[in-house]
């Protein structure tokens, strides 16, 4: 038996053939028991993202073959479709793989978290399916310690890596508390639901979100318990906001300097951190002259992330060698696995040979028969019994030159060396 997965990710496919392939959760569930009741499949298990899917299992074959088919069949798409840009890794490799998956040194955005969730969540999933057993669970589990290891070892998740992070963080730093702030967020796309749902995390007192189309505000800030507004009703809300993130598509500045100052009297000149994220800029550059106005471009911003994933690289490095360590110690448990299953079977040969010569043992007993020559006999017949097959072997491999299994044999039932 072999584990073996394969996969896609968002740097071997694009996104038209990473939606064809992805698992909505509903279907999860359903996939996985079809993809387990495979004849050759023993241990299954799916990771479904928006950056990649791939499937693990455990396999009577090292080959990608019967992956590539069920998938093909299970997704309604033709293997030639998909192949060119899938990735396959057995035993060793797919270890590493996973350990690499779960730390983010395989993302999209290198050491973020999001990913390590998403792993037990199929880790979950597959075990409610029933469709995990000893050798793959047994990966998933050594694989999210490793990913801890690496965390508490290494600061790779430590600097914000994206714009919205980045302002997050510099908007910890300056006020003590985010419970007790108020974030007011301009615009309703990508960067902004980004920068929501860090503030979110952290514990953000309040969300108040403005957008020209008061829908998409409204439908994002039900995502975060927020207040959605429209952009008209910017100048009665703005003195409320401890923090102002902007990131819209409008070519003309939605705040300028008079505004904010008007704000700034309204709050009695209490400090508002401000960031302008968006390209041309929503805040006049103006507005970082007034006092009590903390105010950061996107360039800022990039700056730090830029120098943050330059440290995450390096500390990326650590990661890979705590990694090589946390393989070499799945692998050792693996090949202890193996000779676990060997020492059962000689156990179970052992005690079929027991209870054959205790019941002839018990029956001549109940006869009448002596029963120092019974036990006489039986110790005789154990000792036979439990010798023939290893002398059998011994003589076949001194027959045949094989000196490796008479020194292994010697070294297994420490025979003195005479």
């Amino acid at each position: 038996m072999t584990l073996l997965a394969i996969g896609i990710n968002y740097s071997t496919a694009p996104l038209s053939i990473r939606e064809r392939l992805a698992f909505p959760a509903d279907i999860i569930d359903a996939a996985l028991r079809d993809l387990w009741q495979s004849r050759e499949i023993s241990e299954a298990a799916i990771l479904s993202t928006c950056n990649r899917t791939e499937l693990y299992c455990k396999a009577e074959s090292a080959s990608p073959q019967i992956l590539i088919d069920w998938l093909a069949t299970n997704r309604h798409t033709s293997p030639a479709e998909f192949v060119p840009h899938i990735y396959s890794y057995t035993d060793s490799a797919l270890i590493r793989h996973m350990s690499r998956v779960a730390c983010g040194l395989d993302s999209m955005i290198l050491g973020e978290p999001q990913i390590l969730g998403q792993m037990k969540t199929a880790y979950q999933t597959a075990c409610q399916a029933g469709t995990l057993n000893k050798q793959l669970g047994r990966l998933f589990q050594h694989t999210f310690s490793a990913a801890k290891k690496v965390r508490t070892d290494t600061a790779i998740g430590s600097s914000p890596v994206s714009v919205a992070f980045a302002a997050v963080q510099l908007a910890q730093q300056i006020f003590n508390s985010l419970s007790e702030q108020t974030a007011l967020l301009i615009g309703a796309g990508e960067t902004i639901e980004l920068t929501a749902r860090h503030l979110h995390r952290q514990g953000i007192g309040r969300i108040i979100i403005a957008n020209r189309t008061y829908s998409k505000a409204h439908a994002l800030a039900l995502q975060f318990n927020g207040y959605a507004i429209a952009l008209s009703e910017l100048p009665e809300h703005l003195a409320e906001a401890d923090i102002v993130v902007s990131s819209t598509s409008s070519p003309l500045p939605i705040l300028g300097k008079g505004r904010v100052e008007s704000a700034i009297k309204k709050r009695k000149h209490k400090p508002m951190f401000m960031v302008d994220l968006a390209v041309p800029r929503d805040i006049e550059a103006e507005v970082g002259e007034l006092s009590d106005v903390y105010l950061y471009t996107v360039d800022d911003l990039q700056n730090t992330v830029d120098k943050n994933l330059q440290a995450r690289r390096v500390e990326a490095l650590k990661a890979e060698e705590i990694i090589d360590t946390q393989v070499e110690t799945f692998l050792a448990w693996l090949r202890s696995e193996g000779a676990q299953n060997t020492i059962a079977d000689y156990r179970m040969q052992a005690e079929e040979s027991r209870d054959e010569a205790l019941e002839k043992a018990l029956s001549a007993l109940q006869k009448g028969a002596d029963p120092e020559q019974i036990l006489t006999k039986l110790a005789h017949t154990l000792t036979n019994k439990i010798i023939h097959t290893p002398c059998a072997q011994l003589r076949a491999a001194g027959n045949n030159d094989r000196h490796d299994i008479i020194i292994a044999a010697r070294e297994i039932f420490k025979l003195n060396n005479t």
